[in-house]
């Protein structure tokens, strides 16, 4: 299935920068999260193994993000990963007692559609230890995922992915793109107002010819029925369905073939 592709400088702009990270299988499904949401900037600082692109774990939990392992740049430091970059968000469940401002997923997204020919960054620790105080200094903001506080332990591909679906939302909403494809599925014509009186009147007699509505005390029930299918956007065909059933019971109750 083709999804439809959206191009703007934030989606291609905005870098995912992963610090010591020792896994390999973390650093394929972090490109994957990256991918599903429409960016595709990687960036390792001094992985824990240097071929870490090419391994076979990494490449199998990429799962089709091939493209954004081949493509990823390893630095050395986080100096150079952040080199031209105008905002910084460092990710850490530790709060520092000097830190950058903190902000929540939803700011930090808000935040980098300020200005589109900003550089912005999100910064990850490594698996085991995160960020160290230094690393968060580098950075303007420190997000904090407002998890469960009894539970708050989220892996490496699950607050990248929380992270770039915030992101994505936000560039959606404020070019007024669509959040799915609106070709997926089918969609009939849109039944006319006509269609539908005509389909509430003759399923009005339907269920008069049973007895399930008594025309002398009819209480709400076609009022209640109306409001039940107007909340279904009816469709010529799904009126003609109606209409139908309502011709079958009608058969069935006076004995016509």
């Amino acid at each position: 299935m083709n999804q439809r592709k959206t191009d703007t400088s934030v989606f291609s702009t905005l870098r995912f920068i992963l610090v010591g990270t020792s896994h390999p299988g973390n650093v394929g499904a972090a490109a994957r999260a990256i991918k599903t949401m429409g960016f595709s900037r990687l960036v390792l600082v001094k992985p824990r193994f240097g071929d870490v692109l090419k391994q076979e774990e990494a490449i199998a939990f990429a799962s089709g993000a091939q493209d954004i392992l081949e493509n990823a740049l390893i630095v050395e430091t986080l100096e150079e990963a952040l080199e031209n970059c105008h905002f910084a968000a460092a990710l850490s469940a530790r709060l520092r007692e000097f830190s950058p401002p903190i902000v929540t997923p939803r700011q930090f997204a808000d935040k980098i559609l300020t200005d589109e020919h900003v550089n912005c960054a999100l910064v990850f620790g490594s698996e085991r230890y995160g960020l160290s105080n230094e690393d968060v200094e580098q950075c303007h903001a420190l997000i904090s995922i407002p998890a469960n506080p009894d539970y708050s332990s989220l892996n490496l591909a699950q607050a990248i992915q929380i992270l770039a679906y915030e992101c994505r939302m936000a560039i959606l909403d404020k070019e007024n793109l669509p959040t799915r494809d609106e070709h997926i599925g089918f969609h009939g014509e849109p039944a006319s107002v006509d269609q539908i009186n005509g389909m509430f009147a003759h399923l009005e007699t339907a269920l008069t010819t049973i007895g399930f509505l008594n025309p002398d005390n009819p209480k709400k029930l076609m009022p209640r029925l109306r409001r039940l299918f107007s909340r279904s956007s009816l469709e010529t065909e799904e009126v003609n369905i109606l209409r139908g059933i309502a011709r079958q019971i009608e058969k069935q109750a006076t004995g016509k073939k």
